[in-house]
């Protein structure tokens, strides 16, 4: 006898892999810059190192609108005035606080009331926020947009993260929220800037309700809030092993190239970027065996060479070229969220700095970059050493693709032969299968 089953067939959802989508470009992205009319006028040259009116959309949102057309928006983002919020409470008890934090926090709902068409990702930042927008489209294809995702990173400094929380993306630094979940957020950001009026910013307020979601931040190192201040070098010079995609609080800090205004200084780095930006401070490290000196490439940035024998593991540690943002005496030492060392109090026993000088792309794929001596370590009395003024160094135009940004791995490098003592050469490459970056 035939049974027949009265039970309903199982129809199984499938998931956003199953649809295959094109690549995330930069026409997938939609930029939310907060600012003001008070501010906008010097923070706009930093917006225009980066911005692509061609390719990139999105808006600086701002308090008031001007009443002339003193602005040149041909290579800007456009003016938006953020939406009324004055309705909500701001009751932080410390110093520093700024009722414009609602208005900020705010900015996704008006961003994504503006219904922009095909947005995969939003972008949120400060007018000082310094975006390399292709490396963002790169670290972006890494996730899928259809999920909920909230990616950016916490601050250098260890007790600015504790104080205002491990899981924050730093909104200085910038941040990114898929579209699925910014739609969301935008419908419930209302009700969270009722119940936490007593935080102190816009990014501990969009953290606190992304949490009542129950979406939790992925990291991205390629973030840097820059909770620091002085001299970056260190931390520019041993990047982590991912693109980079932000720098923060730029106009505060010294000019990341020595004689150079700040503006200069980041023009310079983007002649770099705009070559090979997923290269832009990479840093690859090799050994001369003959004279025992340790090399280290950031690379569009500098080079430093160590007159010794350097474990990897010390090479990459950063070195403390700058102070801690907090500056109360209550704290006994700074303390940062990655591995440091102290410059060796004696100048003379540091590193030789060579700073990046030029790039350029060869007909043949092969980009070169030269890098100029610009600190000589006296102490150190080798002749070689004394005579070397200039370093060129081979690359192929890095391209990630998925599996490489999933799974990062540093690349090695090669010093080349050389017929002159005032120039060294090397190349760089994808290591080999099982290859180790130590002194043979």
């Amino acid at each position: 006898m035939l049974l027949l089953s009265t039970t309903k067939p199982i129809y199984f959802k499938s998931s956003p892999q199953d649809h295959v989508s094109p690549p995330t470009s930069l026409e997938h992205l939609v930029f939310g810059l907060g600012s003001g009319m008070n501010i906008w006028p010097y923070r706009k040259e930093l917006v225009s190192l980066y911005w692509n009116p061609n390719k990139m959309r999105g808006c600086v949102f701002v308090d008031s609108l001007p009443n002339d057309n003193k602005f040149d928006t041909s290579s800007l983002p456009p003016l938006c005035l953020s939406s009324n919020t004055t309705q909500f409470p701001y009751n932080w008890w410390g110093p520093g606080g700024q009722q414009s934090a609602n208005r900020m926090a705010r900015m996704v709902k008006d961003i994504v009331e503006m219904n922009y068409s095909n947005v995969r990702w939003y972008v949120f930042g400060d007018d000082d926020t310094i975006f390399f927008p292709e490396n963002l489209v790169k670290t972006l294809s890494k996730y899928d947009h259809r999920l909920w995702y909230y990616l950016g990173a916490h601050s250098e400094s260890y007790l600015s993260s504790q104080f205002f929380g491990f899981g924050m993306a730093f909104g200085g630094g910038g941040f990114a929220i898929s579209s699925s979940l910014a739609k969301v957020l935008a419908k419930v950001i209302d009700s969270c800037l009722e119940r936490y009026s007593y935080l102190y910013g816009s990014d501990g307020r969009t953290y606190s309700c992304i949490t009542e979601l129950g979406v939790e931040l992925t990291q991205e190192p390629g973030f840097h809030q820059l909770d620091v201040r002085g001299n970056i070098f260190g931390l520019l010079a041993a990047h982590p092993a991912t693109p980079l995609l932000s720098l923060h609080h730029v106009d505060q800090l010294d000019p990341i190239f020595p004689n150079m205004t700040t503006i200069k200084a980041l023009q310079h780095l983007f002649e770099a970027a705009n070559v090979d930006s997923q290269r832009t401070l990479q840093q690859t490290v090799c050994y001369h065996k003959q004279f025992s000196w340790t090399i280290s490439i950031s690379w569009g940035y500098a080079i430093q060479i160590f007159p010794i024998n350097m474990p990897l593991p010390d090479v990459l540690r950063v070195q403390l070229t700058y102070n801690d943002w907090t500056t109360s005496r209550n704290v006994l030492a700074p303390l940062y969220n990655f591995n440091t060392i102290e410059l060796h109090p004696d100048p003379c026993k540091r590193p030789i700095i060579f700073y990046q000088d030029n790039v350029s792309s060869r007909k043949d794929g092969i980009i070169m970059s030269s890098y100029k001596k610009s600190f000589q370590n006296c102490s150190h009395n080798m002749a070689l050493l004394k005579e070397l003024e200039l370093i060129k160094v081979f690359t192929k135009k890095l391209d990630l693709d998925i599996e490489q940004l999933q799974s990062p791995r540093r690349h090695c490098c090669d010093i080349l032969p050389s017929s002159s003592n005032d120039v060294m050469e090397i190349a760089t490459r994808e290591c080999r299968g099982e290859e180790l970056i130590f002194m043979h």
